[in-house]
């Protein structure tokens, strides 16, 4: 009677509440907790009069036995505690659902849905509510970071109290324009300087102008002839030729005639001081506007009509000095020695006029006996690597001299070249091996070379800027024999032949 009244009240307490999915299929989980699981079945034709459990639960002492509660799904929060709610399947009837335990909720299936399913299940707890979807799209949760992209959309709070906070840098409504700075002339000359330095070692105009085009600005073009030639008043004329070859070739694709001019103009009105570091200022400046009338890069008009405005433009005597000095050089006749108005540079001349060119520099100072003025020549020829040239026309002058005043003389400049070094150890060794190594044919000339030779090799130790290389590669001629001596001037073979 007990197990009846008990079947009679859980078949009186049924409520139709099934779940959205009644009709669908078991899963994979329900089958294989199909052996473990006791289900309770339901009856889900007819109404709670009439339905009747076909397969009763097991009763143990008067009790009727159930599984854990942890296995079993509780009944949804939103349906109250007094019953569950009706649903009704697509025939507009009632599917019936069994309140089983403790507000357990069983599908008309047949089958409880395990709990652990429900708890790891990513799907919303909410029925009412959403479409089922994970919670957030995965973005939110404990210990995770956001959805990949939020923290650029996130906005920094910025307390208005905070002692740092700024309100016309914070102001929303600001617009932000580029704006690009003017440099100064100053500072144009510092990013020029290296740009025309470098130039100076590769020798390349394209890369240049490409340069100037990176930093240049449309007010400071006038200012490039200037930088120019005021950069290569520090340098020799080698450098200041390849500047007027510069100028040539920057104009018409970075700088123009006008602005080659004004570049003039603000180096003639900076010469005084200009000359306190360049002396010669006034004359370099005007072989500038000669060679740069000569390349048509300016017009003549300009250097006439500066010349013949000197008392208007007030310009000073040493504006005046360059402006006449490129009318002297432009009143020539013709200009193509223009193209030469910084001499050729050491490279770029043949090995011949450098060697005349020191024999000139070396018969100068026999007759003068300048060192300075002989050590000032050397320098402007620059030719370093050719300087063991001169070492070996000083010796060859000495021998074809035979004079002991010329043998001194030559001595004592190349003891002070030594000293300065102006020629080093290497060119000085060299000139004297390239003399021991030509005394065949010098010999043919001068007869008693070979005796002028020992004597200024000996005065040169003396004096001490000879290395032992050069001693001891000293040639010496043999005694020549005399036919008195009854050889007939033959030295005798050192073994005789047998017939003798």
């Amino acid at each position: 009677m007990e197990v009846e009244s008990n079947n009679k009240r859980a078949t009186n307490g049924r409520h139709s509440a099934s779940p959205e999915g009644s009709d669908s299929k078991e899963s994979s989980v329900e089958r294989e907790l199909n052996g473990e699981i006791q289900a309770v079945e339901l009856n889900g034709s007819g109404s709670h009069a009439n339905g009747h459990i076909k397969k009763p639960l097991p009763v143990e002492d008067g009790r009727i036995k159930r599984k854990a509660k942890r296995l079993i799904q509780r009944q949804n929060s939103g349906s109250g505690g007094g019953g569950s709610p009706s649903q009704t399947n697509g025939n507009g009837a009632a599917a019936s659902s069994t309140l089983v335990g403790n507000g357990i909720l069983a599908t008309p299936g047949g089958y409880v849905v395990p709990h652990r399913r429900w708890k790891n299940s990513r799907r919303s707890r909410n029925l009412n509510r959403g479409r089922g979807l994970p919670k957030k799209g995965g973005a939110g949760g404990k210990g995770v970071w956001g959805l990949p992209g939020s923290e650029v959309l996130a906005e920094v709070y910025e307390d208005e109290n905070d002692p740092n906070y700024d309100s016309e840098c914070n102001d929303r409504n600001v617009e932000l324009r580029e704006v690009i700075t003017e440099i100064t002339p100053a500072e144009f000359f510092k990013l020029a300087e290296p740009i025309v330095l470098e130039y100076f070692e590769h020798g390349d105009t394209h890369e240049v102008a490409v340069s100037f085009d990176e930093i240049l600005q449309g007010p400071l073009r006038e200012h490039i002839t200037s930088i120019l030639v005021e950069i290569s008043m520090d340098h020799k004329d080698s450098q200041r030729e390849m500047t007027s070859v510069l100028i040539s070739d920057l104009y018409g694709r970075v700088i123009t005639g006008k602005d080659i001019e004004k570049g003039f103009n603000i180096l003639l009105s900076n010469l005084p001081d200009l000359i306190l570091d360049t002396p010669e200022a006034p004359i370099i400046l005007g072989n500038f506007m000669a060679r740069a009338v000569a390349d048509d890069c300016i017009p003549p008009k300009f250097v006439a009509k500066s010349t013949a405005d000197l008392e208007l433009l007030e310009l000073g005597e040493h504006a005046e000095q360059a402006l006449r000095r490129a009318d002297s050089l432009l009143h020539k006749q013709g200009w193509a020695h223009l193209d030469n108005v910084w001499g050729m540079g050491g490279p770029l001349r043949p090995v011949k006029t450098i060697t005349k060119q020191m024999e000139l520099l070396l018969k100068e100072y026999q007759s003068s006996r300048d060192v300075a003025e002989a050590q000032r020549c050397l320098r402007a020829l620059e030719v370093p690597h050719y300087h063991h040239e001169l070492v070996y026309e000083a010796i060859v002058m000495t021998l074809e001299s035979l004079s002991q005043t010329t043998e001194e003389a030559m001595c004592e400049l190349l003891k002070q070249l030594d000293l300065t070094c102006l020629v080093l150890p290497a060119g000085m060794e060299q000139g004297f091996m390239r003399v021991f190594d030509d005394m065949a044919d010098i010999v043919l000339d001068v007869p008693l070379a070979y005796i002028i030779l020992d004597r200024f090799v000996e005065r040169c130790n003396r004096a001490g800027f000879l290395t032992d290389k050069i001693i001891n590669n000293m040639p010496s001629r043999g005694r020549k024999r005399f036919v008195s001596e009854g050889d007939g001037g033959h030295v005798k073979p050192a073994t005789l032949p047998m017939r003798d």
